[in-house]
């Protein structure tokens, strides 16, 4: 069997937050979860887990590849919700989507400060 991503583990403040933030930006399912995790689990079978570690959190970036019509629900969210979002990593850009790639893509910092890429085409 080739390699597949399976599960990743999101350092979080709060997870019940952090997950609450994906769940409602990534539309993505709650899974079962256990000990230390609070778990969705994405349409490709993607288990995301986050746990609150007993350390100083380092900002991760996490890219989501995402169809047009979920990446409107999602922008609309922020927008709706009035966070921060910009078109660029660097953060120059505020409220604005990018379209390199032939695509659309926003960033965007979660609950625990991680930087968060939706785009709508992937790199490659």
């Amino acid at each position: 069997m080739p390699a597949a991503f399976n599960h990743t583990i999101i350092a979080s403040k709060d997870r019940a937050a952090s997950a609450r933030f994906y769940q409602d930006l990534l539309e993505a399912e709650q899974a079962p979860s256990w000990g230390p995790f609070t778990n969705l689990q994405l349409t490709d079978g993607v288990l995301l887990q986050f746990a609150e570690p007993p350390v100083e959190i380092q900002r991760q970036h996490y890219a989501f590849l995402v169809d047009d019509e979920l990446f409107d629900r999602a922008h609309a969210m922020l927008r709706e919700r009035g966070i921060d979002h910009w078109a660029d990593p660097q953060m120059q850009r505020p409220g604005e989507t990018n379209t390199e790639h032939g695509g659309r893509g926003v960033y965007v910092l979660d609950p625990a400060g991680h930087g968060l890429e939706l785009i709508t085409r992937p790199y490659l």
